[in-house]
C-alpha cells in the first residue's frame, strides 16, 4: 500500500484539489440558533422604536395599549393617541422591517450571483433607473406628492425594473459572464443619472423634493405602504430561501455547477428577477436607502460563515432589525425634525464597512 509520499505529484494536487472543492463552506447548516437570535434582535428593536417617537404617548401606556389589544382589556390612549400609533407609528416600524428586510436579502442574493462581498442591491440599476422615472413624474407633474402612495410610487418601481432590465439585455448581448453584467450595470447607472441631471435641470424648483427622495424616506398614512411592499417581498423571499444551495453551488463555478445538473444560467437569471422584485418594491416605498444590502450579509458573513443557506434567511431578519434602529434614530436624534433615514444608514454602514474591510484584510 502506498503512502502519499510514494504518489505522483500530479495525484496529489488534484486529491488537494478535489478535496477543496467538495470541503462544505464553514456554517453551512442553519441552526435554530441562528434564527432565534436574529428574532430575538428584530423583535427588541421593533418594540424600542414602536415605544419611542416624536409623540409623547408615554411607554408605559404604550405597553398598557399592546396589552389591552391582546387582551382585549379597557385602553389607555385617547382615540387620537390611538390613530397616532396604530396608523402612523407601528405601520412606519412594520415598514421599516420590510424594507430592511428586502435590501438586505437582496444584497445577499447580488454578493452570491457575482461572488463578491461588495455587491449590492443597486449593482444593475435600480437606484438609476428609480431616480429617473421619479424625477420625470415630478418634473412632468408638479401637482404630484412624494409620499410612498400615487404616480411617483408606481414609476419607483416600473423604473427599478426597469433599469435592471436594460442592464440584462446589454449584458446578455455582450456576453454570457457576470463580469461583462457588471459593466454593463455601471453603464446604464451612469447614463440613467446622467439623464435624470438632465431632467432636473428643466425644472430646478423641484430639486430639493427629488433630493429628499434619493435619500431615503419611511413614511405612511396607514397601512397601505405596508401591503404594496409585501407581496414583492414574499415572493422573493420564498425563492431566495429556497436557492440558498444554488448561490452555494453557483459559488464553485460554472462548470461544477453544471457537473451537478445544475443550469448557471437559468439560475441566476430567477435569483436576479427575485432579488431585483424585491429591490424595486423597497425603493418604491422608501426611495434610496444605501449600505443596508451591503453591510449586512457582509456581518453575517463574516459571523456564521460563508454558506448563502445561512447568510440569506439571517440577512432578512438582521436587514429589518438595522434598518428598524436606523429609522429610530432618525426619528429621534434631531427631534421633532426628522433626518432622512439614508443619512443615519450611511453614517453608521459606511464606517462600521470600512472598519470590516481593513480587519478582514489584515485577517
Amino acid at each position: 500500500m502506498r503512502d502519499s509520499r510514494t504518489l505522483p505529484a500530479h495525484t496529489l494536487g488534484a486529491s488537494a484539489s478535489s478535496s477543496r472543492r467538495h470541503r462544505r463552506p464553514r456554517g453551512s447548516t442553519l441552526r435554530p440558533s441562528h434564527l432565534l437570535i436574529g428574532i430575538a434582535a428584530l423583535a427588541v428593536l421593533t418594540l424600542v422604536s414602536v415605544l419611542t417617537g416624536a409623540a409623547e404617548l408615554g411607554w408605559q401606556r404604550v405597553l398598557a395599549e399592546l396589552g389591552a389589544q391582546l387582551t382585549g382589556g379597557v385602553s389607555p390612549l385617547s382615540e387620537r393617541e390611538a390613530a397616532i400609533l396604530w396608523q402612523l407609528r407601528v405601520p412606519r416600524v412594520v415598514l421599516a422591517v420590510l424594507v430592511g428586510a428586502a435590501l438586505a436579502v437582496s444584497g445577499a442574493a447580488f454578493q452570491g450571483v457575482f461572488r463578491n462581498p461588495l455587491a449590492d442591491p443597486y449593482l444593475l440599476g435600480a437606484a438609476s433607473g428609480a431616480g429617473l422615472s421619479v424625477t420625470i413624474v415630478v418634473t412632468a407633474i408638479p401637482q404630484v406628492t412624494l409620499g410612498s402612495t400615487g404616480l411617483a410610487q408606481v414609476a419607483a418601481f416600473l423604473g427599478a425594473l426597469g433599469g435592471v432590465g436594460l442592464t440584462w439585455l446589454i449584458g446578455r448581448s455582450a456576453g454570457p459572464d457576470t463580469a461583462t453584467l457588471v459593466l454593463a450595470g455601471v453603464a446604464v447607472s451612469a447614463f440613467l443619472t446622467a439623464a435624470q441631471t438632465f431632467v432636473q435641470q428643466l425644472r430646478v424648483e423641484s430639486l430639493q423634493r427629488i433630493y429628499m427622495w434619493l435619500l431615503g424616506r419611511l413614511s405612511t398614512s396607514g397601512w397601505y405602504e405596508v401591503l404594496t411592499v409585501l407581496p414583492g417581498l414574499f415572493l422573493a423571499t420564498v425563492v431566495l430561501c429556497a436557492c440558498g444551495r444554488l448561490l452555494d453551488l453557483l459559488g464553485t463555478g460554472d462548470e461544477e455547477a453544471a457537473a451537478l445538473g445544475i443550469r448557471p444560467g437559468r439560475v441566476r437569471a430567477l435569483i436576479l428577477v427575485a432579488a431585483s422584485l424585491a429591490t424595486a418594491s423597497a425603493v418604491s416605498v422608501a426611495g434610496l436607502i444605501g449600505f443596508v444590502g451591503l453591510v449586512v450579509p457582509h456581518l453575517v458573513r463574516l459571523a456564521l460563515g460563508g454558506s448563502y443557506r445561512v447568510i440569506v434567511p439571517v440577512s432578512l431578519l438582521f436587514g429589518g432589525a438595522f434598518l428598524v434602529g436606523a429609522d429610530m434614530l432618525a426619528r429621534t436624534v434631531m427631534a421633532p425634525a426628522e433626518l432622512p433615514i439614508g443619512v443615519i444608514t450611511a453614517f453608521t454602514g459606511a464606517p462600521f464597512f470600512a472598519l470590516l474591510l481593513h480587519t478582514s484584510r489584515r485577517r
